[in-house]
């Protein structure tokens, strides 16, 4: 069966085919379309420099932000880590912010149960100091074996890779210190 071409339709490949060749021939950058689009998206906006929060590298990333709406993100070229490049993860940081996914609110679980439940926050704080109280006094160990331990081995905490020097000292002082923890990790080390 053969198959016929309309004069309109002949005409209509031939004109979307010589505009297509005419900016293949005469240059058509996309590297510069690129540029141009981003600065339109973030034109009079000022970045705020943030770190990456996905692993333990720290690489710097750059928020351009319009009221209550992050706008863009881009990898931060003055940072020492990464120079500017970004993972794919680093890369779509933004959607940590602006998914319709992400919980803005805190959820709590009740033993047993299969619902999650929205609470407000003083409430959540109130419950998590509680119940790290209520387990280091029941758990809590002054000696063993005759020698003086002072710590608790039922709780654990975890450090994350946006926690600087100074953050990680103050809060290994207080989880040492404080609560007496044994197990206290860093991402940056596993």
């Amino acid at each position: 069966m053969e198959k016929t071409i309309s004069r309109r339709s002949f005409l209509k490949i031939s004109g979307a085919s010589a505009v297509t060749l005419a900016v293949l021939q005469f240059g058509f950058d996309d590297d510069s379309a690129y540029a141009f689009s981003k600065e339109i998206k973030t034109a009079n906006l000022k970045p705020t420099p943030t770190i990456c929060t996905y692993c333990a590298v720290g690489c710097g990333i750059l928020i351009y932000a319009k009221g209550n709406d992050v706008v863009y993100s881009e990898g931060d070229p003055d940072h020492p880590i990464n120079e500017g490049t970004l993972c794919p993860k680093g890369h779509n940081f933004r959607e940590l912010y602006t998914s319709e996914n992400r919980s803005t609110k805190p959820l709590y679980r009740a033993p047993g149960s299969d619902k999650w439940e929205e609470k407000d926050w003083d409430w959540m704080y109130n419950e998590v100091a509680k119940r790290v109280k209520d387990t280091r006094d029941r758990t809590f160990q002054d000696k063993v074996d005759g020698l003086s331990v002072s710590r608790t081995e039922a709780i654990a905490t975890m450090g994350g890779a946006q926690v600087n020097n100074e953050e990680a000292y103050l809060i290994n002082k207080l989880f040492r210190g404080g609560l007496g923890l044994t197990y206290i990790e860093h991402q940056a080390r596993i």
